[in-house]
């Protein structure tokens, strides 16, 4: 999804990377208890908005909440019991009371849900979105690689019939710059922000709900390596604990960070609940930055032609939810094991792995 095209500088603004608790909604007794749940969890980080924007500031513009915050993630459920319990409709009460949190506040917000789609009828995708000051979704991205849950991959002629290439990698304009979005473990994924980047991104908002440690992560370094590599900002927020279920809680807690278009980080979270990761989004800077020539100009010196032949052939194959006649398919989630097992069987008879 784009928004329309602004040629006003954006300048700087404060962004937070929300560090705040996921209550999972797992052991929850039925869909309606569920779903007040999450009404409760979006009453919640309304609340904490307005506390931080009272000590960060009126500039506080834009900020980012963890992934899943509102439900945490499925543990045992079948992908049609998880779309039915804790995935949202696109335009439904969550977001409704989402866009009254934005208009409150004046922020723009993005988040990561698991959301249902009426062109596939029984699964859930999970997408990072992003609403203006003003209430309005702008943005929604569909995270394209998960190990044990749907994405447009899986169904990938199908969703490209409905919704078109530019709707897999949006970026909407907007006053704070032009955003975008990467759920999670995709920070891992070099080509994500690559190609988020190549169609302009400058802001790369990143939910997350990841294993924090004292030592260098391989997601937090990828932050710093996403940043730099794209001359953009990235602004990740992590999980502080997941509540409601067996894991340990503060398994996933901590490391939100701002990183600046040299990789460099402007602000860090401890563990625990925290507004500690708010720093200046300098977009004047950004694009300044980005029309200089030079070695760190690391967009302009892409020589894509390169990687062409490299990238036409697939690892993981598209489409196997879909059968032959292009039907949906609804498989249980060992279905996705048994894709990557026969993809890894094809890099060992292609000679790109060995036994």
């Amino acid at each position: 999804m784009h928004t329309e095209t602004t040629d006003r500088d954006a300048g700087s603004y404060q962004a937070l990377a929300l560090q705040t608790a996921c209550h999972a909604v797992n052991a929850c007794a039925s869909r309606a208890e569920a779903r007040e749940r999450m009404m409760a969890g979006i009453e919640r980080v309304e609340r904490q908005i307005r506390a931080s924007k009272a000590f960060i500031g009126p500039d506080l513009k834009l900020v980012v909440a963890p992934e899943y915050f509102l439900t945490g993630y499925p543990l045992g459920d079948s992908i049609p019991a998880w779309a039915d319990k804790a995935a949202i409709a696109p335009g439904g009460e969550e977001y409704r009371r989402l866009g009254e949190l934005c208009r409150a506040t004046g922020v723009y917000f993005s988040g990561n849900a698991y959301e249902t789609d009426e062109h596939f009828p029984g699964l859930y995708f999970q997408t990072s979105f992003i609403l203006d000051d003003s209430g309005r979704v702008i943005l929604r991205y569909r995270r394209l690689v998960s190990l044990y849950a749907p994405t447009p991959h899986d169904v990938w002629e199908r969703y490209l019939a409905v919704y078109g290439l530019d709707a897999v990698f949006p970026v909407a304009d907007t006053p704070l710059g032009r955003l975008a979005c990467v759920a999670s473990e995709e920070i891992l994924y070099p080509e994500i922000a690559r190609s988020l980047a190549l169609r302009g991104a400058e802001v790369i908002l990143h939910a997350s709900s990841e294993v924090a440690s004292p030592r260098l992560t391989p997601k937090d370094i990828a932050k710093r390596a996403r940043a730099y590599e794209n001359a953009a900002f990235v602004v990740s927020a992590n999980t502080a604990t997941i509540l409601g279920v067996d894991i340990p809680s503060a398994s996933t807690d901590g490391l939100s960070k701002v990183v600046d278009y040299r990789g460099e980080v402007l602000a860090e979270a401890a563990a625990g609940e925290s507004m500690a990761a708010n720093a200046t989004i300098d977009i004047a800077a950004l694009r300044r930055h980005r029309r200089k020539p030079g070695m760190g100009n690391m967009l302009s010196r892409q020589r894509l032609e390169l990687f062409a032949a490299t990238y036409a052939g697939s690892v993981y194959p598209p489409g196997t939810m879909l059968g032959p006649d292009g039907a949906l398919a609804l498989p249980e989630r060992s279905h996705f094991g048994r894709v990557q097992a026969s993809a890894i069987e094809a890099l060992l008879d292609r000679g790109i792995i060995h036994e």
